[in-house]
């Protein structure tokens, strides 16, 4: 165990440096989390109450910051300092419905052994026109292990779009949260793993094309908000998108997958332990199948993206279709006390590079983690 906790502790001081680098040189590291931590009154209209069921806290950790000299992370950062990044805005013409279709897609992996192959599929969106994706660790995880040599057996992972799902690209990991990692690196194993999507979130981005066509000059991403939710917040219409596998399930991995957009309402609002809306329910729509987990939810009336989905829902309490999101609020909160850089600041510079650099850096030790769990299930 206390070897345990020194290689989290060390790697955590990894992801640290690695993004206080590309993000800039001259800016301080801040603390993973913070051993003490002041206590801000919050407004009734900001607030909600505790959930004893979704209160899970994480242990406090003080990061180190131990790569503050090394060139490649200083190189990283300054491309970054000097790399102008412009929000992406939709075209007029492209009504909200048409262009979450469009940021969809399929995150589509297999995992090959002697004896058996094993599928999995989940969904993402373009939430950055450099062809950044936000999903789910959990849908991601397969990505840490491509080319990794931790796996006991051949990992392959595309990007799919479409109607239906056809393969489009290559994508790398630019970032995945650590501690979904160490907290959850068990559950790769299962074939229907459950949680409570506490920093269950990954970014990727398009690497390569897989049709010989040239990439997009701009991804069709969508807008999003990370403002706080507020109470009034339940009860409102938004629209949910995904890729659903229930095709998949029934009819094998050569099964063809739809995106599928619903109208949807908001339920109850959760915490982690914030006293913020860190969780919301989704009652139930189409959409609301194994594969949808890492599609967005985005506001009818701003068309802007608020909650990633993250699990699915309470049957009893939320119908048989119903999901869980997290709030795009308690994402970047969450980004800020793991990196010290908010959601738009992890995605700013030139974003293969920062893969790159995180793919040298912090990769290995997370497959190392993922990889014993699949040894282990041999």
């Amino acid at each position: 165990m206390a070897l345990f906790e020194i290689l989290q502790q060390a790697l955590v001081s990894v992801v640290v440096a690695y993004l206080g680098f590309t993000n800039t040189v001259g800016d301080r590291i801040q603390a993973f989390f913070s051993d003490t931590s002041e206590t801000t009154e919050i407004s009734e209209e900001t607030s909600i109450p505790l959930y004893p069921e979704a209160d899970i806290k994480t242990p406090a950790r003080t990061a180190a910051d131990v790569l503050r000299r090394d060139a490649n992370f200083q190189r990283a950062a300054l491309i970054a300092a000097n790399q102008g990044d412009h929000e992406y805005t939709a075209p007029d013409t492209l009504e909200t419905e048409e262009l979450l279709r469009e940021s969809l897609v399929n995150i589509y992996c297999q995992y090959k052994t002697d004896t058996h192959i094993r599928t999995t599929t989940g969904t993402g969106f373009f939430i950055n026109a450099k062809g950044v994706i936000l999903t789910n660790a959990h849908v991601a995880q397969f990505l840490l292990l491509e080319d990794s040599g931790y796996a006991p057996g051949t990992v392959e992972c595309i990007i799919r779009s479409g109607d239906p799902a056809t393969p489009r690209y290559e994508a790398e990991l630019l970032y995945i949260s650590p501690n979904w990692i160490f907290e959850n690196a068990s559950l790769i194993s299962d074939e229907h793993p459950r949680g409570t999507g506490e920093r269950d979130y990954a970014l990727l981005y398009v690497s390569a094309s897989l049709n010989k066509e040239p990439l997009p000059v701009r991804f069709p991403a969508l807008p999003f908000d990370v403002a706080l939710l507020p109470r009034n917040t339940e009860g409102k219409t938004v629209i949910t998108g995904g890729y659903p596998a229930g095709a998949l399930l029934r009819g094998g991995a050569d099964a063809a997958l739809a995106p599928v957009v619903a109208g949807s309402t908001i339920g109850s609002l959760y915490t982690f332990g914030s006293n913020y809306a860190d969780l919301f329910a989704v009652a139930e729509s189409p959409v609301g199948e194994e594969g949808a987990s890492g599609g967005p939810i985005v506001e009818s009336g701003t068309g802007k993206t608020i909650g990633l989905i993250v699990t699915r829902g309470d049957e009893a309490l939320e119908g048989p279709r119903s999901l869980r999101a997290l709030t795009l609020s308690y994402l970047d909160r969450s980004m800020q006390e793991e990196t010290g850089f908010s959601l738009a600041q992890n995605m700013q510079g030139d974003v293969a590079l920062r893969g790159r650099v995180f793919k040298q850096a912090i990769l290995p030790f997370l497959a190392e983690i993922l990889g014993g769990e699949l040894t282990t299930e041999r």
